[in-house]
C-alpha cells in the first residue's frame, strides 16, 4: 500500500478503524480497509457497520479533494444508502468512490466495496455537504 500525503495528522477514528487512503483526485477517492477482528460481527465476517463507515468515508472524500492542502473542503453526511451484497472474503477490503453530480455546496456519490476475491460486498449512495 503506498501514502496519500493528506499534510495532516490521521483522525483517531482512522486509526482505530484502520483505513488507508490510498487514490485520492476530484471526484475520485479509494480506500482499503485490512479485515481485522475488531471488524467482524458474531458471524465472524465485516459489521455491517464498518462497511457502512468505509463506503461513507470514501464518498466523502471522493467530495471533499481540493489539490490544496491549505484549502481543505470537510464534508458532512446528509443521506447515506447502503446495499449488502454478499458475505466478504479474504484479508482486504478496497472502497472505490466516485462524485456523481451536484453543485459547490452539496454533492452526490456512489461507492462500492470489493473483497479480496474482487467481488462486490456492498454498495453505497450518499448526498454531502461541504463546510467551505
Amino acid at each position: 500500500m503506498h501514502k496519500v500525503d493528506l499534510n495532516e495528522p490521521l483522525s483517531g477514528f482512522q486509526k482505530h478503524i484502520g483505513y488507508e487512503l490510498v487514490e485520492w483526485s476530484e471526484g475520485f477517492a479509494k480506500l482499503l480497509l485490512p479485515i481485522g477482528p475488531h471488524l467482524l460481527n458474531r458471524e465472524g465476517i465485516p459489521h455491517g457497520g464498518a462497511l457502512a463507515t468505509i463506503l461513507d468515508t470514501a464518498m466523502g472524500f471522493a467530495g471533499s479533494y481540493t489539490g490544496d492542502a491549505d484549502r481543505p473542503h470537510i464534508v458532512m453526511t446528509l443521506n447515506l444508502s447502503v446495499n449488502y451484497l454478499a458475505k466478504a472474503q479474504g484479508e482486504l477490503l478496497t472502497t472505490i468512490a466516485n462524485v456523481t453530480g451536484g453543485g459547490h455546496k452539496t454533492f452526490f456519490a456512489t461507492a462500492h466495496t470489493s473483497d479480496s476475491s474482487g467481488a462486490t460486498i456492498a454498495t453505497a449512495t450518499g448526498i454531502f455537504k461541504r463546510k467551505i
